[in-house]
């Protein structure tokens, strides 16, 4: 009885994954509330105590020591007293073994609810000291079911709830699949510790990279700071602790190795890895990368950057819908004010103007307002536009007045030359005309003209008709085609059909 008593504490152990010790405290306190319900009162102080070499069940109950004992469950005599405790006096409560010689049905099913009881809280503390001190790491698991707002994932010994603002919009998961997760806090309820899992805090890609990157792991490298939207892009700016060490380098690895195991993790997230520096300007130039920062300045007081990008580059350095400006404020925590180099230089011209027109009003010329006058504007950047068909004619157009003063003087060189040999060989330029007088007006008027006939068939006149041969007088008349035999399209009865037919069925080389 007693080894089937150890033998069943010992499979509990195994199958709870609890110490012995938590499975006889257990029991102890389910032997208390059974023996308190038949043998003693229900405010007498009991305890059991079980041998965990024998398995032997000892109750001891707490007594009053009277002269004369009428309730044996609550008193015992002087004598009795004497042989637990030789000093003892009358009055005094004394614990005494009062284990009963069995216990009824009712007893033992109360035992058997208390022990479980026991045993599922014991379980939970178990299970709770575990993950709680495991808050801001990596745990694996697989996917047990999902609800339309959580999904649970399989841990072992417990399951992690992964609620929907922490899971990664675009990703798709499935019963079954071994996930990696955030463990972002461990919550007690009423029916066991709550674990909380997340995929979509920014510390789990700094805990991938020091699963990836040993020299993260080991302290080598250090991750300065983590901005992230989950599914879409993050930037991860990294410093060396030692000298002759790229951290960039270390982070991305040979032929990238290690960047693209985390980026397959992240279901094909986008990285950026930037260098931090202690300088705020530098660093914020580093963050916008893969944009190039011409100029960064900034104010202390209200906590902007300005910073100066090429024309070419304000749209990358914005990104799409702002993005890499946004991952990169959060990266430096900068409000970061973005301007492309023409309308830097567009406010510097038009500041100018208006301090020398303000200078101008005021009857005062300055020399900075001057100086800052006759100072000529950069040259804007051109941008890349298409070019049309009206851009071309107003090009033209504007060139076209340029070319004429030199016409002109190739036209003045010509006539020098020209000139140039009449004058040696003696020709005196020509004297201008003068001008004819009127005719006058005739006073005879004109004789008629007479008709003289011509004799019939001695006519000297002859017409076109009567040389040249005769041709259509109705222009672009050809001439008529000949008719064709019958049979070559398509007769009936015409050889030459029946052989196209044969080879349109047999799909030669007609087609």
């Amino acid at each position: 009885m007693k080894s089937d008593f150890l033998l069943a504490i010992t499979q509990l152990s195994a199958e709870k994954n609890l110490p012995k010790d938590v499975i006889i405290g257990a029991v102890e306190a389910a032997l208390v509330s059974a023996y308190r319900k038949e043998n003693f009162t229900p405010n007498q102080n009991l305890t059991v105590k079980i041998n965990p070499g024998t398995g032997k069940v000892q109750v001891w109950a707490e007594k009053t020591i009277v002269e004369r004992v009428t309730d044996s469950r609550r008193q015992t005599s002087m004598e009795e007293a004497r042989v637990i405790k030789p000093d003892a006096q009358l009055g005094e409560n004394i614990m005494v073994e009062s284990t009963p010689s069995n216990a009824g049905r009712i007893a033992a099913q109360t035992a058997k609810q208390v022990i479980l009881q026991r045993l599922h809280e014991a379980e939970h503390s178990a299970i709770f000291d575990e993950y709680a001190g495991k808050e801001g790491d990596i745990i694996s698991g697989a996917v047990q079911h999902m609800e339309p707002h959580q999904i649970f994932i399989d841990l072992g010994r417990t399951e992690a709830v992964l609620p929907v603002q922490e899971q990664v919009r675009g990703e798709r998961y499935r019963i079954g699949q071994r996930v990696k997760a955030y463990l972002l806090e461990v919550a007690r309820t009423p029916k066991g510790p709550r674990v909380i899992v997340s995929r979509s805090h920014p510390n789990f890609v700094r805990r991938l990279f020091e699963l990836e990157v040993p020299e993260v792991y080991n302290g080598i490298v250090e991750i300065k700071a983590v901005a992230r939207e989950a599914g879409y892009r993050s930037k991860v700016a990294v410093a060396a602790k030692q000298e002759g060490i790229d951290p960039i380098g270390c982070c991305v690895g040979l032929r990238g190795i290690r960047i693209q195991n985390i980026v397959n993790e992240l279901s094909g997230e986008k990285l950026d890895v930037v260098m931090w520096d202690p300088n705020s300007a530098a660093f914020i130039a580093n963050a916008l990368s893969p944009a190039h920062a011409i100029n960064v300045q900034l104010d202390q007081e209200a906590g902007v950057a300005t910073v100066v990008v090429p024309d070419k580059q304000l749209s990358l350095a914005i990104g799409k819908d702002g993005q890499n400006a946004r991952l990169a404020a959060k990266l430096t925590g900068w409000r970061i004010d973005i301007k492309s180099a023409s309308s830097v230089e567009a406010e510097k011209v038009a500041r100018a103007a208006a301090a020398a027109e303000a200078a101008k009003l005021a009857g005062v010329e300055s020399k900075e307002a001057v100086a800052v006058a006759e100072e000529k504007p950069a040259e804007e950047i051109p941008v890349a536009e298409p070019v049309t068909a009206a851009a071309e004619v107003t090009e033209k157009e504007a060139v076209a007045p340029k070319e004429a003063p030199v016409v002109e003087e190739v036209a003045e060189l010509l006539e020098e030359e020209i000139a140039a040999p009449a004058e040696e060989a003696g020709v005196a330029e020509a004297e201008p005309a003068e001008e004819l007088e009127p005719m006058p007006a005739l006073d005879t008027e004109l004789a008629p003209l007479e008709y003289i006939p011509v004799p019939a068939g001695k006519s000297q006149i002859r017409f076109a008709e009567d040389i040249l041969p005769f041709r259509s007088s109705k222009p672009g008349v050809k001439p008529k085609k000949k008719m064709k035999k019958k049979g070559s399209y398509g007769l009936e009865g015409s050889g030459g059909d029946a052989k196209a037919k044969r080879g349109r069925r047999g799909g030669g080389d007609e087609y």
